[in-house]
């Protein structure tokens, strides 16, 4: 098999079996056990966790530092200053919290080391969408976009590019993710909502949204087209220049009519949008779903038939860390996977990298509602304990391998991003 930084093709790929049951617990910490010497020398041990705001949250690094007696200092950025910042100022920062989709711009520079798995004890653990890129049932999962799979081994700890297959190191240690579809004001529309080209749909003139993120929005935009049958795409998350255009010669058309009330770029916005109603379906994330019924206003996350739209986040450690430091970085990234950081994400709406961990953390009432999809039966708190859900609501998409299972295609960058770009801002302007 040889390296890679392109995707590699479904047919060529090939499992290399036994890696992933190499992190027996002897593959854990260097730490654990160590001399008290090492010990007061770790407590000294600063690292610089940066990562967006929906993942690199203080009370994890609060929690962490607590548990692992070193200091974890944590700052979170917008999506194109966070890759930039990795890509270009890779010193500054020892933790990358990054998502797949960042991958290409970051493992060709070689600003990162890979990972050795024999050291995280519980990769045996995490999904096998991330290590295997298969869902639970044994099929294979989507490859389309920017599969978190197919950029998930190196060759060796230097690689610059990514291996066809399971290897001994890691780009990124999988941590949260989730699926995305539209959200929906089912107290206005009063209907069965089933298929992502709803969103197109006139009935909905003036009063649909959607992303105002190029790469996600486009996605989006793809889903509802092959929905209503206008094209067929080869891979919508890396279209070529023609599918491209089709798709914004649609949505530029769509917005001239004025069929989209808004383009909303910022979690509030979407939340706000819809609480007044000004949009009764559109592009959303479940989290923001969550939060227009705390507010007392009916919302629902469907699940169409099509399926959902995907992303992953992972940790991954700075080519600069070495001795003590990487030593210190190992130990954060298997507290990481240990159960703490999964049921605060769970309380969230998000996914853990390890459920089995995760499951532990939280009480077996939220361990049903947030991955079995059963009806609470207590009310749902959020992380910092405000209400989330009240007891007798069902989690929108059902249990976790319900949603996950049904992902059609992952965030990602396109191939033609330039193009992309230069279109959207046509119909931004529009």
């Amino acid at each position: 098999m040889k390296s890679k930084v392109q995707k590699p093709k479904n047919g060529r790929r090939k499992f290399l079996k036994g890696v992933a049951g190499v992190s027996a617990f002897a593959a854990g910490s260097q730490i654990i056990g160590a001399p008290m010497v090492w010990a007061n020398k770790l407590k000294d041990i600063k690292l610089s966790h940066v990562g967006g705001a929906y993942s690199a949250m203080k009370p994890i690094a609060e929690q962490a530092s607590k548990d692992l007696g070193f200091t974890i200092e944590m700052q979170n950025l917008g999506f194109e200053a966070l890759t930039a910042r990795v890509a270009t100022q890779p010193k500054t920062i020892d933790i990358a919290d990054l998502s797949f989709v960042s991958m290409p711009a970051v493992t060709p520079r070689g600003v990162m080391q890979g990972i050795d798995i024999s050291r995280i004890k519980n990769w045996d653990k995490i999904t096998p969408i991330f290590t295997q890129g298969k869902n639970q049932d044994g099929s294979t999962a989507s490859t389309q976009g920017n599969a978190p799979y197919e950029m998930m081994y190196l060759e060796k700890m230097d690689s610059k590019a990514w291996h066809e297959g399971p290897t001994e190191h890691a780009s990124l240690i999988p941590t949260i993710y989730n699926a995305d579809t539209l959200g929906i004001r089912p107290d206005i529309i009063a209907r069965p909502i089933e298929n992502w080209s709803e969103l197109f749909n006139p009935e909905f003139k003036g009063k649909a949204g959607i992303v105002d993120t190029p790469a996600v929005g486009i996605m989006d935009a793809a889903m509802a087209l092959e929905s209503r049958g206008d094209l067929i795409y080869g891979d919508k998350g890396n279209m070529t220049i023609e599918e491209i255009d089709k798709t914004m010669d649609v949505l530029i058309d769509l917005k001239k009519q004025g069929h989209f009330r808004s383009l909303w770029n910022t979690f509030d916005a979407s939340v706000n949008l819809m609480v007044a109603g000004e949009v009764v379906i559109q592009s959303m994330w479940s989290p923001a779903v969550t939060a227009v019924r705390s507010r007392g206003v009916d919302c629902t996350f469907v699940a169409l038939k099509e399926g959902y739209r995907g992303w992953g986040n992972g940790i991954g450690m700075m080519a600069h860390l070495d001795g003590l430091q990487r030593d210190a970085a190992y130990e954060y990234i298997n507290w990481y996977l240990d159960g703490w950081q999964g049921a605060f994400i769970a309380r969230q709406g998000y996914y853990s990298a390890v459920p089995e961990t995760t499951k532990a953390a939280l009480s077996q009432e939220e361990w049903d509602y947030w991955y079995e999809g059963k009806k609470a039966t207590v009310d749902i708190k959020g992380p910092n304990g405000n209400l989330q859900e009240k007891a007798g609501h069902v989690r929108d998409g059902g249990s976790y391998w319900d949603r996950m299972g049904k992902v059609a295609c992952w965030n990602a960058i396109h191939d033609e991003n330039r193009h992309l770009t230069k279109r959207w801002n046509e119909f931004i302007a529009a």
